[in-house]
């Protein structure tokens, strides 16, 4: 199943993509899809919907976040050998990861803002585990029974906060519209290649990232498995798997975003977001 979230921020209502990729609607069907949605087996009841027959819904339809409500975001940092070079840092034995706040979700074609004060908004193209079951210490082999899908993520950061702010990661992570996510939410059954599949992102049309999940220091099954050791996980939940080189930071001299520029961000076999920079606005 490929789902989605559409309306207007805080009203939005469920949907589904078609065989034919006509944009279908689940209002009246199931709740809206978000994390209770999963925790009450939301996808076991649309297993038996005869999709043709639910109504079309017009693609002038704002599209949001594809799973809102998130107990937690959690992402994952320095997961790929070459952008560990762009950076200068040192690949480590244990997978790093931090939080992002849950407020920082954000539609894949809303407008991403940059904070106040910010002077180094960065770009993270990733995938991202959306958790279906309750999940404790859970193994490697396990994974798969315990995630939902995935979707296309944006880790905007900023690189001042996170850099030069005491230290604290989630200080340039955490922005209000910093986790873009979407535009589709796709099912597990439909999207086993996530091990090896294609992640690309453009800045104004030009291409700044190309990679392919399979060039992933720590897999995706490896990630679960040890962020599980270490807190328990929720149907619901986001992990953001880490980003590929080509993020602004690593170019010399480094390229940030700016008002006005434009991010096209994929994940092949899940969908493309598309945003415009803005500066903060009171």
């Amino acid at each position: 199943m490929r789902l989605f979230n559409y309306g207007a921020k805080g009203q939005e209502k469920p949907g589904i993509l078609d065989a034919n990729e006509k944009f279908r609607s689940l209002d009246g069907v199931c709740e809206v899809i978000s994390s209770s949605f999963l925790a009450n087996g939301g996808l076991n009841q649309l297993e038996s919907i005869d999709v043709t027959k639910l109504a079309i819904i017009d693609r002038s339809e704002r599209i949001g976040a594809p799973l809102l409500r998130p107990g937690k975001i959690i992402a994952v940092g320095l997961n790929y050998a070459e952008h560990i070079k762009e950076t200068g840092s040192k690949a480590r034995d244990e997978p790093v990861f931090f939080s992002k706040a849950t407020s920082s979700l954000n539609g894949p074609f809303d407008r991403i803002e940059r904070p106040k004060g910010a002077t180094q908004v960065d770009w993270e193209v990733e995938l991202v585990v959306i958790i279906g079951k309750e999940s404790k210490y859970i193994t490697e082999a396990e994974v798969e029974a315990h995630v939902a899908g995935f979707c296309t993520g944006i880790d905007v950061s900023e690189r001042h906060f996170q850099k030069n702010r005491s230290g604290q990661w989630l200080k340039g992570k955490s922005a209000d519209t910093f986790a873009p996510i979407g535009p589709y939410f796709v099912t597990l059954d439909e999207f086993k290649q996530y091990a090896s599949c294609n992640l690309h992102l453009e800045v104004n049309g030009e291409r700044k990232q190309s990679s392919n999940t399979n060039a992933m220091v720590h897999s995706v099954k490896k990630l679960v498995s040890y962020i599980n050791e270490f807190m328990s996980l929720q149907p619901g939940d986001l992990i953001f798997t880490g980003t590929p080189e080509g993020v602004g930071m690593g170019f010399n001299p480094p390229q940030f975003l700016n008002e006005g520029d434009e991010v096209v961000a994929e994940v092949d076999g899940l969908g493309v977001q598309k945003h415009t920079i803005t500066d903060y606005s009171s």
